[in-house]
């Protein structure tokens, strides 16, 4: 099965690039996470909206309901692909930081993606 790279480009050879599959798994994810809910056609449910928190006011509640909103997210929509373990969600002014932690269902090794966006 070929994984088509995300962002959507076309490779040197004039076709659809393709991502081997633990890019896969990270575009994947980096795709629900920054996402709104709402923003795909005929998937109103797909995303989490945690653009929305770099305004939002930082306390250490909101950082608890977004790591379990986007753990959620990660079960709902990836669970068949990988098993979220951990989330850790930070702001600092205008930078949003999330780690994930999870284990990849199909060879069963703990991988950490890493996300950051600046507005």
């Amino acid at each position: 099965m070929t994984n088509i790279a995300y962002p959507f480009h076309i490779d040197g050879s004039g076709r659809v690039a393709s991502a081997e599959s633990d890019p896969h798994i990270h575009q994947m994810i980096e795709q629900l996470l920054f996402t709104a809910p709402g923003e795909r056609v005929n998937r109103p449910t797909f995303g989490t909206g945690v653009m929305q928190l770099i305004f939002a006011p930082n306390s250490p509640e909101l950082a608890t309901a977004t790591e379990f909103m986007i753990q959620s997210a990660l079960q709902q929509h990836l669970g068949d692909i990988i098993k979220p373990e951990a989330v850790r969600v930070e702001s600092h002014d205008a930078t949003l930081s999330i780690s994930v932690q999870y284990i990849v269902q199909r060879s069963q090794q703990r991988q950490v993606a890493q996300f950051s966006r600046e507005v």
